[in-house]
């Protein structure tokens, strides 16, 4: 066993960069959503609603546009085990963690900036993700995902 892998240095080569890409990736992973689920806790008090409606009059002080934006990367592993999912067929949950990722990081900064500049709320949240580098390594696959979200925050007269 030990020869084969002795006499094939471009298999033990894959496998060292297969393992690490899981390794590297599963903890940068983890302190993401660690730091995503801490913050989350953090703006929790400040409303983001999809809904329209109106104030009464003399009740908004302010409103303006606020926006936040991410581009979150799949690392190695993921990115083989995806492509092995699209042969097969059926969920890629290497993909679902990478775009849950990234929208509700995007929402984060949004809400960031609207806390900031003294929001109250934010009405009429919309969400839009795009993938990067599709074709940048001429593979066709996914490289990165780009997630902005962005709506209408509002300053209440107190």
């Amino acid at each position: 066993m030990v020869e084969f892998f002795l006499q094939s240095p471009d298999l033990v080569i894959f496998l060292v960069l297969l393992a690490l890409g899981y390794a590297a990736g599963s903890l940068a992973e983890k302190r993401h959503y660690k730091s995503i689920e801490k913050r989350e806790r953090e703006l929790v008090r400040l409303a983001v609603v999809t809904a329209e409606g109106s104030f009464p009059p003399g009740r908004v002080r302010q409103a303006f546009l606020v926006s936040g934006s991410t581009v979150v990367s799949i690392d190695y592993f993921k990115r083989l085990l995806a492509i092995l999912r699209n042969i097969f067929g059926g969920r890629v949950k290497a993909y679902e963690s990478l775009v849950d990722r990234a929208r509700r990081e995007a929402i984060l900064r949004m809400k960031a900036e609207a806390q900031q500049r003294g929001a109250g709320m934010i009405l009429n949240l919309r969400l839009e993700t795009a993938t990067i580098g599709r074709n940048a390594n001429r593979k066709n696959q996914v490289g990165s995902v780009e997630a902005i979200a962005y709506g209408t925050a509002i300053v209440f007269n107190k």
